[in-house]
């Protein structure tokens, strides 16, 4: 089976999100071909290079989502973009092509701007959204882009008489022209995916089945391969990206018009790609919900866990001792989301009750300044709360907390991190599927954690959660487990038992091997030209198996030893000389290893 494997700011690069998570699924299933179509974020993403790839990934198209002057469409910027629309002239199209644009954009912006009130029937499930979607589209595959068109003064006055025609809300008609323009950078952007060269009979078109691993814009082609070959679309999704999306928006530099625009239109094509996908597979409970409550058919849902590799944990065991029962552990990424400053609050009540208590904080801050802002403001507070103490009058003082990151002599790789202590705590106010917590699940070891995302779904009873934004309550729990060796051992065991049944690689990959021949075993025959008759009907025998195979495939051999072995050792010509090409790639670039907190939302 060929599979097209559709990523956005992920898999081949070094760098990115799930990129861990499609290494294990195309190396796991090496029976399968897979075409990669790679979108990236940003030309440092770029740079990192790729992980080696696998012998079976045949192909691997990239295309970006970046541009160098992608900055200059934020915020301030947009006087600039106005100055290059106003100047640079329009769409390089004919006059019917002008006109079918301004036809198909108007469709999307009246979806956009009053999605209840269009006035007109709409022409597909998605109504005038998906009219104006898959026209420009088609439009794009004809005549080869529409970067130009997107960002002409066309695109603006469309969008600004959609902006105040009747049926739009308050919000929407306040929009100035800097917010038409701030809006049309955003969708050139977000609809480059249409202008891309993937969708001919030797690309998209030639594979089986196509793997978007996220919504949004990695599913873009995948909407298109369907409706341009009626390839079948399966859509996985670890974290919602409309809800990220959401979450994104409150940083951005946008006024309320933009904002309200925006999220309309990342709404309404999640829902397309939920209408239009075979199958999709959300991660966990929490973003099967969302997939709901944004038009998914539960019909159409199966809940598959990402895999986690569980041997890289087995050497810690269940001894809790190994590192002191006494001890708390926090692992993951320092951010404001990880609300630190409730947990050093509780560890504070902890300390109260148990003055041999310890703390250790292991992990790296975010990428950006708030990151390191924060984790230096977590420091201070733990100064403040805890002042070194020291056990005699000659002794030198030690604090009762400790910021670590792991990869020193004393903590060399994450497993001892989390041997460390017979207490992982998780004190996020925002989580999707919390990783920390199966790793600490696969170490055997007791968890307190907060009832966001995913976690009271991944704990299953093997742990307690308390609510968020509540130190005493997180306080309480730690102290009933510190307090008690027998029930810290029983919810460790129980949480390492539950975590090797659903959590592993080895499920992950069983169910998509099930999911992929389902999906194929009910997808229509394409078949070619040269295969049928005069009435359509299948030519028996038209194109023999062997009609594909490189080489004599005639010429008698001695029975094969090796999968790709060299000529003479016994393999048939056409197996000898049929090893894909691996895929280009730069040198010194391995694949990335998974650090502390690596996936959690």
């Amino acid at each position: 089976m060929r599979i097209g494997l559709l990523t956005d700011g992920g898999y081949p690069y070094a760098t990115g999100e799930s990129r861990l998570w499609c290494d294990r699924l195309v190396r796991g299933l090496p029976q399968h071909e897979f075409d990669l179509f790679a979108l990236s974020r940003s030309a440092h993403q770029e740079d990192q290079g790729w992980v080696r790839l696998p012998h079976h990934v045949s192909r691997v198209r990239t295309a970006p989502l970046w541009t160098p002057e992608d900055g200059t469409l934020r915020g301030s910027g947009e006087r600039g973009l106005l100055a290059r629309l106003v100047t640079g002239g329009g769409p390089s199209y004919g006059r019917r092509d002008r006109r079918r644009f301004a036809a198909h954009l108007k469709a999307l912006a009246t979806a956009i701007c009053a999605p209840e009130d269009t006035g007109r029937e709409p022409a597909t499930d998605g109504g005038l959204f998906t009219e104006g979607l898959y026209g420009l589209a088609e439009l794009a595959r004809e005549r080869g882009g529409l970067h130009l068109a997107l960002r002409s003064e066309t695109t603006v006055r469309i969008l600004e008489a959609a902006c105040r025609a009747r049926g739009t809300g308050r919000t929407v008609q306040s929009a100035t022209v800097l917010d038409h323009l701030a809006v049309a950078a955003e969708l050139e952007r977000a609809l480059r995916p249409l202008s891309l060269d993937w969708y001919g009979q030797d690309s998209l078109g030639a594979v089986d089945l196509c793997h978007a691993t996220s919504g949004g814009a990695a599913a873009l082609p995948g909407l298109l391969a369907k409706r341009f070959f009626g390839v079948p679309l399966l859509v996985t999704e670890h974290g919602v990206q409309l809800r990220a999306h959401y979450l994104a928006a409150t940083d951005a530099p946008f006024g309320a018009p933009v904002r309200a625009l925006l999220a309309t239109f990342h709404g309404q094509l999640a829902a397309e790609v939920y209408r239009q996908a075979t199958v999709i597979t959300p991660g966990n409970t929490h973003v099967r919900r969302w997939q709901q409550r944004c038009g998914a058919d539960p019909a159409r849902q199966r809940t598959v866990y990402p895999g986690m590799a569980a041997e890289r944990f087995s050497p810690v065991g269940e001894d809790d001792d190994q590192g002191g029962p006494g001890t708390l552990v926090w692992v993951g990424r320092i951010e404001p989301a990880k609300d630190l400053i409730a947990l050093l609050h509780a560890f504070a009540e902890v300390r109260r009750a148990e003055p041999d208590a310890r703390l250790r904080v292991f992990g790296a801050p975010a990428e950006g300044g708030e990151g390191a802002t924060y984790l230096a403001h977590c420091r201070a507070l733990a100064a403040q709360l805890f002042p070194d103490e020291a056990v005699g009058a000659h002794a030198e003082g030690v604090s009762p907390v400790t910021f670590e990151e792991i990869g020193g002599p004393e903590v060399p790789d994450l497993a001892e991190a989390y041997a460390a202590g017979g207490v992982i705590v998780l004190s996020s106010v925002v989580e999707g599927f919390p990783i920390s917590l199966v790793e600490a699940m696969f170490c055997g070891r007791a968890t307190v954690s907060t009832d966001v995302g995913a976690v009271v779904e991944v704990i299953g009873g093997t742990g307690l959660v308390v609510p968020p934004r509540n130190p005493r309550a997180l306080a309480d729990a730690c102290i009933a487990l510190l307090r008690d060796p027998e029930r810290r051992a029983r919810l460790g065991a129980a949480a390492r038992a539950r975590a090797l049944e659903l959590f592993t690689v080895e499920q992950n990959l069983a169910a998509f091997r099930g999911i992929y021949l389902e999906l194929i075993s009910h997808a229509p025959v394409r078949r070619e030209a040269d295969a049928v008759d005069a009435h359509g009907e299948p030519l028996l025998f038209a194109t023999p198996a062997e009609a594909r195979l490189l080489g004599h495939w005639t010429q008698p051999q001695p029975p094969a030893t090796g999968a790709w072995s060299e000529p003479g050792t016994g393999v048939p010509s056409w197996a000898a000389g049929a090893e894909p090409e691996p895929a280009p790639e730069p040198e010194d670039v391995c694949a990335a290893v998974h650090g502390p907190g690596d996936g959690d939302a």
